[in-house]
This record gives C-alpha cells, structure tokens and sequence, in this order.
C-alpha cells in the first residue's frame, strides 16, 4: 500500500512511504514504476473495447461499479493523457494544465500537432507527427484527434474535469492531479496491474527509456526534447533511464553465461533479440 492520509483531515499517514506517489519540488520520484509500452498496449485495447469507448447517454442515478467505473469521454480523456505524458516525458500535473490554444494543427491535418508550452517556461514547444500503425497505443496525435473531436473542447482547458455519469464538466475546470491518478490506477486494476508502485513521474520515466532503448536517442538529445539540462549535474535522467525498480533488460544470471543464446542485431534500428 502507498503511503497515503488515512482519512482526509486526520493527519494520520499508513502504508510504505518508499513508494509514495508525490514527491517535493525538485526531487526525482525513482520510487516510481516506470509505464512500459507493453503496459500502454494493454491500457489501448481493454480502453478501445467497444463497451468502453462507445459513449452512452447519461442516466441520473446510474450507480457506476468496479468493472464500469467509467465511460467513454473518460476513456479518451485518459489516452490522450497517457500518450502526451509518455511522449513528451511529462508529469501529470504538466499534462493537465495544457489549454485549447496551446495547441495548433497545421497543413499536414491529423498528422501533424504542435503544442505550445507557454504555460511553463522551461519547457520547449513539442511538434508531433502520427506514429506509425504498429505504435499507436503510444501515439499522441491519434489520442487527441479522439479525445477534442468527441469532446468539442475548443477554449480553456483540454483535460476538464469528468463528473458524474461520464460528463464532462460544464465549467472550465481543469481534472486535478488527484482525480487523474485515480482513474488511472483504476485503469490498471482493470488490466490486472497492482497500481501501487505507479504515480506521476512513471510516464515521464517510461517515455525516457522509450526515447533512449527504443528510439535510440542520445542522451542530449532526450535532455532537449524534455527540457532538461544537458550539464549531467543533477543525473535527473540517469535516474529515469537506470531505476532500481525496472525490470532488468536481460537477467543478470546470463551476463557472464557462454552458453547464452546468441543475440543478433539489426544494423539498422540496432535491437536484438535472444531468437534472432
């Protein structure tokens, strides 16, 4: 269990602070999972089920339960969040402060995005081009065609808060931190993750080692994407890249094995693989 207030108010704290969810100003949370693109590949098909992503009327007194807890403006709503979270390795509360007018899309349609970062300063404007098919659980420009063509959001904040029935809020209030977190984890019970160790630096994480593992980005390259400093003083993204809580890439116990299966390297993306 993460370290939480037992009851609002009561300044009573239970669980392991070692896997608390938020973290102080400037501090790194390596306590942290990082989300994986095998997770966000589970999290895009159980979200795009038909009983899921369809949208319903809404019912007044309709009581929700664990297996539909939402709907579909939540669904899309949570996908275009996940996508710009892990792509453009941001936290959640980064993510929920982008407006309508930091957004443009210009002459090349759905397949192009440009999102401004007015809003915060030391972030640089990310420019997205559609993933290809074989990524796009992870594809940021897809997820928000979804989300803004179903929502009509045009002004104000893209990520509104979502109220009961599904609907999303009549007033421009933005989905806070603790509502988003919530949906999330009840996202991950959904597709049978224990959502303890996830919290609001695991897309950022995650997004770092894609960039890097997948991608093949060099680490300057990374620090300008996410703004980051290229100095390598604080070591902000060797803490995303090596954490002591990720999954090994290979298990220790063949580093040294010589009768490993033999690994072969693509020559033009460099991954490998133990069947190659």
């Amino acid at each position: 269990m993460w370290w939480h207030e037992l009851d609002v108010g009561d300044n009573i704290m239970v669980g392991n602070p070692s896997i608390s969810t938020e973290v102080k100003a400037g501090e790194v949370a390596t306590s942290a999972h990082a989300i994986t693109m095998d997770i966000l590949f589970k999290l895009y098909h159980h979200n795009h089920l038909d009983e899921n992503w369809a949208i319903q009327p809404y019912q007044p007194g309709k009581h929700l339960n664990s297996h539909h807890w939402s709907g579909g403006h939540a669904w899309r709503l949570l996908q275009a969040a996940y996508t710009i979270a892990f792509v453009c390795m941001l936290r959640f509360n980064e993510v929920l402060k982008i407006q309508a007018h930091n957004f443009g899309v210009f002459e090349k349609g759905v397949n192009f995005v440009f999102i401004s970062t007015n809003y915060h300063p030391d972030i640089k404007p990310f420019h997205l081009w559609a993933f290809p098919p074989h990524e796009v659980h992870i594809c940021p420009v897809r997820a928000l065609a979804a989300w803004l063509s179903e929502s009509r959001i045009k002004s104000g904040y893209v990520f509104q808060k979502i109220a009961s029935g599904d609907r999303i809020a009549e007033a421009n209030t933005p989905m806070t931190s603790e509502q988003f977190l919530e949906l999330f984890h009840n996202n991950l019970l959904d597709i049978g993750i224990n959502p303890a160790p996830y919290g609001t630096h695991s897309f950022r994480q995650g997004g770092c080692q894609y960039l890097h593992i997948k991608r093949h980005w060099a680490l300057r390259k990374i620090c300008e994407w996410g703004g980051w400093s290229a100095e390598f003083l604080n070591l902000t993204i060797v803490k995303y890249l090596i954490s002591s809580n990720d999954n090994p890439v290979k298990p220790r116990e063949h580093f040294f094995n010589p009768d490993r299966p033999p690994t072969v390297k693509c020559p033009h993306c460099g991954r490998c693989c133990p069947c190659g």
